[in-house]
């Protein structure tokens, strides 16, 4: 099986972090988006990947290089239409194995076995509140899915696709794809998945859902927090200093540092990143960053930020300085 993973987006939501770093580089938890993606791919025995990449795609690719050995094409989306035009772009690097389509800013926690012995196509979803800024699924009293519907406006469902999907048959999926490119079918302005995996169904391509309760959305500032706290609670480290008070659940870097401050719960201090006087929750400090003389709660202070001050919620970009008198 080869896993399809597009992360060209510009990440818009997440500036001004995402001005100089894309988004699936920005620590959640101690590493990379990306990273935990990718850990979770390996732990569950899929050893090939292709990464669609776009916005600052030299970043991404060295990251991917310098940090894994397994097998990785990288292609490249020079102009952003849509997820089905992600994958179209990516259509040479797979065949006729089944594929594994998961969107690079969500965090999943899953047993993939079962997903893996399916002999039909498979859709994640989630029951949601809000559907309208999702795709959600319509099945059928035997589970099966009528029809997939991309961002609904009126509500037809609360099963929301959840950004991963299990193709038994890419081939079907290839001559979706060209249809939606050749009759230029467009949702919003892009070229969708969810359109391409409704011609799949109008050919007569069976899909089901299987549920993920274990998914994390990193698009947003507050959903990276929320996705933050889950992985803490799972893999929080435990680590002394002589004159600071830990927190946990935490994680903090080998080579941080961390003077005369409280740290946590929920708190993620990054390589390199420097705590000095501080008392700091629910937060990222990312890379090289440094926090002195401040209070700070909910917030992501980005890659060699300069933090100085006082009881703020701050989101603060990388190479950032603030200084409060």
């Amino acid at each position: 099986m080869r896993a399809i993973i597009p992360v060209a987006g510009v990440g818009t939501r997440l500036r001004p972090h995402t001005y100089s770093l894309p988004k699936v580089l920005l620590n959640v938890g101690g590493k990379p988006i990306l990273g935990h993606i990718l850990d979770t791919l390996i732990e569950q025995g899929i050893t090939k990947a292709t990464i669609i990449t776009g916005y600052m795609r030299k970043l991404v690719e060295e990251y991917v290089r310098s940090h894994y050995s397994i097998e990785v094409d990288f292609v490249k989306q020079d102009v952003s239409l849509g997820l089905g035009h992600a994958i179209w772009v990516a259509n040479e690097t797979f065949d006729s194995e089944p594929l594994l389509i998961i969107l690079g800013d969500t965090i999943f926690d899953l047993d993939l076995s079962p997903v893996k012995d399916s002999k039909i196509s498979l859709i994640g979803v989630k029951e949601v509140e809000d559907p309208r800024r999702f795709g959600v699924v319509v099945t059928n009293k035997h589970g099966r899915i009528d029809r997939l519907v991309e961002k609904p406006q009126t509500p037809v469902s609360n099963l929301a696709i959840v950004g991963l999907y299990y193709i038994a048959n890419p081939d079907i999926l290839k001559e979706a794809l060209v249809e939606l490119m050749k009759k230029d079918i467009k949702t919003q302005g892009e070229y969708q998945l969810t359109d391409a995996l409704q011609v799949m169904l109008e050919k007569g391509e069976e899909f089901s859902t299987f549920t993920i309760d274990g998914w994390y959305d990193c698009g947003k500032p507050e959903t990276l927090l929320s996705t933050n706290r889950y992985l803490l609670d799972k893999y929080s480290t435990i680590k002394t200093f002589p004159d600071a008070v830990i927190v946990p659940p935490v994680f903090i870097a080998p080579n941080a540092t961390i003077e005369r401050s409280v740290i946590g719960p929920y708190t993620t201090v990054a390589d390199g990143a420097s705590v000095v006087d501080s008392v700091v929750r629910d937060s990222i400090i990312s890379d090289g960053a440094m926090v002195t003389s401040s209070l700070l709660e909910m917030s992501i202070i980005g890659n060699n930020a300069y933090v100085r001050g006082n009881f703020n919620k701050l989101n603060v970009g990388n190479s950032s300085e603030i200084n409060y008198g």
